[in-house]
This record gives structure tokens, C-alpha cells and sequence, in this order.
């Protein structure tokens, strides 16, 4: 029971730093000449992401699945901290 909740916090603490990185990503799209930023944060966050997961992959289905629902999880939760107040 607690090894399963350590794979779903992994996979909240993967998401969230995930998905906060993508505000950044997104303002240097954004930015003029910030192109060449923007595409090597992408690729970073992506790899590393998917790294994580394939780290986890490899401990098994279960514990690949349980990450997997952390990242997921953690999507909502850092778009509604993130968001601009009314």
C-alpha cells in the first residue's frame, strides 16, 4: 500500500513540474526570438518526463499506471494555481 502511494506521488511530483514548466514554455513562444528557448525547454520537459515514466516502467504495469494517474492529477490542480485571478 505505501510503495503504490510513493508511485502515484512520483507521478504527481513528475506532473507538476511538467505542467509548471509549461507557463514558462508557453511566454517564450510568445516572446520575439525566443524561439530557440522555447523548442529546447519543450524537448526538455518531454524528456524528462518521459524518462521518469520509463524509470518507472520499468518496476512494473502497476506502478507505471499509478504514476501515469499522478501526472494526470497533477494537470488540474497546477492550470488552477497557475491561472491569472478574476
Amino acid at each position: 500500500m505505501i510503495a503504490e502511494v510513493a508511485w502515484l506521488a512520483a507521478g504527481l511530483a513528475a506532473g507538476t513540474l511538467h505542467f509548471a514548466l509549461l507557463r514558462w514554455n508557453a511566454a517564450l513562444y510568445g516572446r520575439a526570438g525566443g524561439i530557440g528557448g522555447a523548442v529546447a525547454l519543450q524537448l526538455l520537459r518531454l524528456a524528462v518526463l518521459g524518462g521518469v515514466l520509463a524509470v518507472i516502467a520499468t518496476y512494473g504495469a502497476l506502478p507505471l499506471l499509478l504514476a501515469a494517474l499522478g501526472v494526470v492529477a497533477a494537470r488540474p490542480v497546477v492550470v488552477r494555481l497557475m491561472a491569472p485571478a478574476p
